[in-house]
């Protein structure tokens, strides 16, 4: 949505398919980072964004063992905005797809699903009148971690072993809750779990060992209810807005990426060049980067007629070194907390968080990659 917003923008006629008739999906990843709050500046949407329904978030706590961990601070991050946003995903969708909506040049598609490429450029796609077919110079892949196109390009991604799979929930906000824009999370003797203040409820999350889901749902749900409530000190008059099992979503966590991002007139960005692990909440926000700098690098070649692969190289090769250090600093934080804690062999903070409390510095730090990444890109306003 991003990219087709920023390509109408700069006059390329562009369309945007979406499989889904709405936006209207829960448990989608809904913390809008700095670099992303920053873009929306830039693009003259931010005041229409701080008016949808939001929490902020200043700082990331952990509970490992006994020790309690200031994981990062986002309190003292450049610029105005020193917070991550949790925003509904639908009504972030919804705000860019209405500001694309008053360009000519753009075209939003619902309940269209993509079935293929086109040989001679272009996708193949089914909608409520049935098959059909468009015609483009270039398709971008932004359709996420089971992407079509990716499979349809035939490029293959390296995957990464992940410990972990994710069960999504829903929980009451206890009535005494401390409403201090903080995200708090639990590690323990085989656990490890993360609640997010969102007003009237906690978006929490509850990892699994990775293929355990089945497993575990033949307990009792009472059985899930009373862990959240033993992590997080939480009651039944919390914990009862679980009904049943349907209450609770499974995530299957999967890690890759895409040596190769592209191939003929075809370009993945996103979760469908390099599938994020939930680690951060990092992979919404570096998708928005990817989708601005293929913007900014696309649209004249674009207007021109002529993009060619050298061009698609070019976003690879810009937005690269972000993602695989994100990648990299989610896969040492599975080694040094999530796999140890699943295991039960996770009884206090690693040294490197030990290290964090004593120096302030280091907290910053991480704030600043969680909220800014690595190369974060920005737009200059219309």
């Amino acid at each position: 949505m991003m990219l087709g917003l920023l390509l109408a923008r700069a006059g390329i006629r562009v369309t945007v398919l979406e499989k889904h008739q709405d936006f209207l999906r829960d448990f989608r990843g809904d913390t809008v980072h700095p670099s992303t709050l920053r873009l929306l500046d830039d693009l003259g949407l931010g005041e229409r964004f701080a008016e949808l329904p939001s929490r902020r978030l200043e700082q990331m706590l952990m509970r490992i063992g006994e020790d309690t961990i200031v994981a990062a601070d986002f309190r003292h991050l450049p610029g105005e905005h020193k917070y991550i946003a949790m925003v509904p995903q639908w009504d972030f969708l919804s705000l860019l797809a209405d500001a694309a909506a008053a360009e000519p040049t753009f075209t939003l598609r619902t309940s269209t699903a993509v079935t293929g490429l086109r040989p001679d450029g272009g996708v193949y796609y089914t909608d409520a009148d049935g098959p059909g077919e468009l015609a483009a110079d270039l398709v971008v892949g932004c359709d996420g971690r089971n992407s079509v196109v990716r499979r349809e390009t035939g490029l293959r991604p390296e995957t990464f072993d992940v410990p972990m799979d994710v069960w999504q929930v829903r929980v009451a906000a206890p009535r005494d809750a401390d409403k201090d824009g903080r995200v708090f999370a639990r590690f323990g003797g085989g656990y490890a779990a993360v609640t997010m203040d969102r007003g009237d409820y906690y978006q929490t999350s509850y990892l699994i060992k990775k293929g355990a889901d089945g497993e575990l749902r033949a307990h009792d749900i009472q059985w899930l209810r009373d862990k959240l409530g033993d992590l997080f000190g939480w009651d039944a008059e919390v914990t009862g807005l679980i009904g049943s099992w349907d209450d609770v979503k499974l995530l299957e966590v999967t890690m890759d990426r895409l040596p190769r991002w592209y191939t003929g007139r075809v370009l993945c960005i996103g979760d469908a060049a390099h599938t994020m692990s939930p680690v951060g909440g990092v992979g919404v926000n570096l998708a928005v980067q990817d989708a601005v700098a293929a913007a900014r690098i696309l649209a004249e070649p674009l207007r021109t007629g002529r993009v060619s692969e050298r061009d698609l190289a070019r976003v690879q090769k810009r937005r690269w070194l972000p993602m695989a250090v994100l990648q990299k600093q989610q896969l040492g934080e599975h080694e040094m907390l999530l796999r140890p804690a699943l295991a039960g062999g996770l009884h206090r903070a690693p040294l490197p968080l030990r290290l964090a409390q004593r120096l302030p510095v280091l907290r910053w730090v991480t704030g600043y990659l969680g909220g800014y990444g690595v190369r974060p890109e920005r737009v200059s306003a219309r």
